[in-house]
């Protein structure tokens, strides 16, 4: 009789002030899904919906019926608290007004550059 094969997993979900982590051992026929489902991060953090989160294996977005290899970390994510895009446009365009970037480039002021003065004719 062969005993089935049994994996350890880690399944991480990480606040910006704690971070859950739950070490497993689970069967290998199982899915994210289904170890996400028995790890009881789902119970611990309410907050939790497999519809909308992303999850990952190491950094890298799977789908909740992808299986997993000995020793995976199983990372659901969080959305985006603000818009990394919009938040550097903004920082960008302080910069201008306040006169440490470049109004053309938007690039740091270089003080070296000439300086051309325009003559009315």
């Amino acid at each position: 009789m062969s005993e089935e094969k049994r994996l350890y997993i880690e399944v991480v979900y990480a606040l910006p002030d704690e971070q859950y982590v739950f070490k497993c051992s689970v069967t290998s026929d199982m899915n994210v899904e289904d170890i996400i489902r028995q790890s009881g991060v789902m119970e611990a953090y309410s907050d939790i919906d497999l519809d909308h989160n992303k999850v990952g294996i190491f950094s890298r977005l799977v789908k909740l019926d992808t299986l997993v290899h000995d020793g995976d970390r199983i990372e659901i994510y969080r959305p985006l608290v603000a818009d990394p895009k919009e938040i550097r446009r903004r920082r960008a365009e302080r910069a201008k007004l306040e006169g440490y970037a470049d109004p053309v480039t938007g690039g740091r002021v270089n003080p070296n550059r000439k300086k051309i003065k325009f003559e009315e004719i």
